[in-house]
């Protein structure tokens, strides 16, 4: 594509203003139109860049002078937006999960391809340092036998936004993508899965609780992966107000050593010692994952992921929500 290209937004968080920073910094982008759910908070997101803000996504995605539509809004809009953006002959970036439904996910790739059109789903993970350095060192410890994932958020109080809504977050799981995406990225196929699920609107007294459109105050997804290796895998995503420490950790036992990481600072353990490993900053990914977005439209350089990778782990959550609803093992389709 010729520069500069023209770029919508929809979405007006965290994530919204970094793409936003990063493609007007940039001479080969301009970001043309933002649309968000709220009028008056997009107006304001608007306002110290100079940029139009428009009333809806749909007016958008639709808009003449946009060439990319930037996809960080809530989950459960993310398919729709996606689809009626590729029909109209847009590119698409998204942040994950490409949509809550692993079937549309897969059309939705389908979509892009008939459409010649770009589909990227973000998976800023796999450019982190941690990433890389487990993936540099897992030939030191053999074949891995058991993985343990776990992310724990205390909140006091559970904030009242979409990420504590059932219906706009999704499963926790899929929500929560870039966890289960990490271990399929590094360990391939999953075989089964099985998986529980709780969720509480005020105090782990009313569970169980319908998981509808109310907020919840805490949610608590476990989820056990076997990888066509024989790998066990056990994923572990909760936050909220019963939770009351902090844990960002994963280990990876093998038959010759240990890969731990506490945050991004780990190590590796094997017969001959301890040595530390070093996962770097989390500063700048967003913008490292824009501008190969923008290398490749450019350029066309190959981008660091591909959205089947994304949507594969989309359907091991999905079937880790199924079998939480079951309560059995749930096969994975490869």
């Amino acid at each position: 594509m010729n520069a500069p290209i023209r770029v919508g937004i929809v979405g007006t968080g965290y994530a919204a203003k970094l793409r936003v920073e990063t493609f007007q910094a940039d001479e080969r982008s301009q970001v043309v139109a933002v649309a968000g759910q709220d009028q008056a908070r997009t107006a304001a997101f608007c306002e110290p860049f100079g940029i139009p803000a428009l009333a809806t996504w749909g007016e958008l995605v639709q808009h003449p002078d946009v060439d990319v539509v930037v996809i960080c809004t809530v989950n459960r809009l993310h398919g729709a937006i996606a689809r009626i953006a590729l029909q109209a002959g847009k590119h698409v970036v998204v942040e994950y999960p490409l949509s809550l439904d692993s079937a549309e996910a897969e059309e939705l790739v389908n979509l892009a391809e008939a459409q010649h059109r770009l589909l990227h789903v973000e998976q800023i993970d796999v450019l982190s340092g941690v990433h890389g350095a487990i993936a540099q060192q897992l030939p030191s410890i053999g074949k891995p036998l058991y993985v343990r994932y776990s992310s724990l958020n205390p909140q006091h109080p559970a904030p009242r936004k979409w990420t504590y809504q059932a219906d706009t977050f999704g499963f926790p799981l899929v929500g929560a993508l870039s966890r289960i995406h990490r271990l399929t990225t590094l360990f391939g196929k999953v075989t089964s899965v099985s998986g529980q699920n709780q969720v509480w609107v005020d105090h782990p007294s009313t569970y169980p609780h319908s998981m509808g459109d109310s907020f919840h105050t805490t949610c608590l997804c476990s989820g056990q992966l076997r990888f066509e290796s024989g790998l066990m895998a056990e994923v572990i995503y909760g936050k909220g107000e019963a939770i009351w420490a902090a844990e960002r950790r994963l280990d990876i036992h093998a038959h010759d050593g240990l890969i731990h990481f506490d945050g991004t600072q780990g190590k590796l353990v094997t017969a001959e010692g301890d040595r530390p490993l070093d996962g770097g900053s989390r500063r700048g990914l967003f913008a490292q994952d824009t501008q190969s977005v923008l290398n490749y439209l450019t350029e066309g350089k190959p981008l660091y992921i591909q959205p089947q990778s994304s949507v594969y782990a989309l359907r091991v959550a999905n079937a880790v929500r199924q079998a939480a609803e079951l309560n059995q093992v749930v096969p994975v389709r490869n």
